[in-house]
């Protein structure tokens, strides 16, 4: 079928206009609820909403009722740092005042209005990094921006096909989520319950597996303590600051705590050179620490880039990744409390933690055996982490060329896509 001519309209044309707000009632009055109450700090990386930090009880949306969206609402984070980061409710849901949403009427498509706001997006937030003040987008500036857009037919086979590779990477994140979750469950069963099956394949503490006293506590025979710092090297990235590229040199985008917080570098992020030091450069694969601020751990699968200070890369020439993975990631509650007690804006732990967190040590035997667990497990989760990654690549190739009408989409007779 023939497309009708792409045309330009405002965001208020598109649908109705609707600025968050907080709830003024306490909060023990709207936390807890089972209304999604979204603000820029929950995750706005990804195309739906599907758990918001906090949540709204009957008292606190109506106190808000005027600012309840709908389902497939396309909302927009218009100030800071955030500025530009969209996301679609997949059910009613609240926001603060720091987003404006659109809820389009019929004659717009929601995931198509996601998809142009999120080009309109990555242009706000560009002019917010060139920004010396924090900059905020009203509801008046919002409703007047501008996007071109085709027949609701086109839009929905656009739609179309971003939805459909965006829906495979949800697919993938839901599969490492319910991996990880096992891991972790069977990590502690054998490292920290100590019930790995034994010689017949029962569990072994609670089957009257010899137990022998160490400064963890009882632990297997066999078995050792050490710290977490003697199992692996933590090495701490670069003031990357010192080690910007010169004209015509190459770059590597900076590894900080917000790229390893959302999974990936983006136009915003720093660059250095690539002729760092080669240890301090990042691969797919790579287990990162942020021992300063957020606290957290995670397999990088972002793509090459430069380690930024705040951060460690940790690396073992003895054990596996998936062992001082999992050992990182156990101690991390305590982390991030040592981190909370610091009196500094930006909490933090040190090297003698690491020191102090002990990790028990299997033999050789029990090793191997986990090996053949825990291994398939890590490889597949960063496997698919991968994918997710070259999916990404895709849709974001795709995304600026079907918004544009560079590339079209072909409809068959009854409109679709073909």
């Amino acid at each position: 079928m023939s497309f009708s001519e792409w045309r330009e309209v405002k965001v208020s044309e598109i649908g109705k206009v609707v600025t968050g707000k907080t709830p003024k009632t306490a909060i023990r009055e709207y936390y807890g609820g089972n209304i999604p109450f979204l603000t820029p700090s929950d995750n706005m990386n990804i195309k739906n909403v599907y758990k918001t930090a906090r949540t709204l009880s009957v008292l606190g949306v109506d106190s808000v009722k005027k600012c309840l969206l709908p389902a497939k609402s396309v909302c927009v984070s218009c100030i800071g740092s955030d500025l530009g980061k969209v996301v679609l409710t997949k059910e009613p849901t609240v926001t603060n005042q720091q987003i404006n949403s659109i809820i389009p009427n019929k004659n717009y498509d929601s995931d198509f209005i996601y998809y142009a706001m999120t080009i309109l997006g990555k242009e706000l937030n560009y002019i917010s990094k060139t920004s010396t003040a924090v900059p905020i987008i009203n509801k008046t500036t919002f409703s007047n921006f501008s996007i071109t857009l085709p027949a609701i037919e086109e839009q929905k086979a656009i739609a179309h096909v971003l939805s459909t590779l965006d829906e495979k990477i949800e697919v993938n994140n839901q599969i490492n989520k319910t991996l990880e979750n096992m891991a972790q469950a069977i990590f502690k069963q054998w490292f920290v319950d100590f019930e790995f099956p034994n010689e017949d394949g029962e569990p072994y503490k609670s089957s009257g597996g010899e137990m022998v006293e160490s400064e963890l506590g009882m632990i297997p025979k066999g078995w050792e303590v050490k710290g977490l710092d003697e199992t692996a090297d933590y090495l701490n990235g670069l003031a990357m600051q010192k080690f910007r590229p010169k004209e015509n040199e190459k770059e590597y985008p900076v590894l900080k705590i917000k790229e390893l917080r959302q999974g990936f570098t983006d136009s915003s992020s720093d660059v250095c050179s690539v002729n760092i030091d080669k240890k301090y450069i990042i691969h797919d694969g790579d287990i990162i620490f942020s021992w300063s601020g957020s606290l957290l751990v995670d397999i990088w699968c972002g793509g090459t880039c430069g380690l930024n200070q705040h951060l460690f890369k940790v690396t073992s020439k003895e054990y596996d990744k998936w062992f001082y993975y999992h050992w990182t990631e156990y101690h991390l509650k305590r982390f991030v409390e040592i981190a909370a007690s610091k009196a500094t804006t930006m909490g933090h732990i040190k090297r003698k933690d690491l020191s102090d967190s002990k990790v028990a040590i299997p033999s050789k035997q029990t090793y191997d055996k986990a090996s053949q667990v825990f291994k398939p497990l890590f490889d597949k989760i960063t496997g698919t982490k991968i994918e997710s990654k070259r999916l990404t690549e895709i849709r974001d190739t795709l995304l600026p060329k079907l918004m544009s009408g560079e590339i079209r989409v072909t409809l068959d007779e009854e409109g679709e896509v073909s």
